[in-house]
């Protein structure tokens, strides 16, 4: 199944409701949504920095991970940003693709 990283910033809303909740339940919300979409919460943290939170899921494919980052940024409390993740064994067959490109000006 392929995997995402997800991080993201809490708006001053955001902020609000994990100090009236705790963390434990922003984890618990987060797993509960990516099952709903059949995905899997494999790792979930809280940071300091640019991103209030960072883990990695599982989700069936691009339109689960897109339909649950609508759902989260449409809600308003979380600004929600995703990159796919590739194996080692997806970039080997990537660098065993043979592609036909030209830089600008050659």
């Amino acid at each position: 199944m392929p995997k995402y990283l997800f991080m993201g910033s809490y708006t001053k809303d955001g902020v609000q409701g994990l100090l009236r909740e705790g963390g434990t339940k922003r984890r618990q919300m987060a797993a509960r949504a990516l099952e709903s979409v059949g995905g899997k919460l494999e790792a979930f943290y809280f940071a300091f920095g640019e991103n209030d939170v960072v883990g990695i899921a599982e989700v069936p494919d691009n339109a689960g991970i897109a339909a649950l980052s609508l759902a989260i940024s449409s809600a308003g409390g979380f600004n929600f940003k995703t990159t796919v993740l590739l194996t080692p064994e997806e970039m080997d067959q990537a660098v065993r693709k043979e592609v036909n490109y030209s830089p600008p000006g050659r």
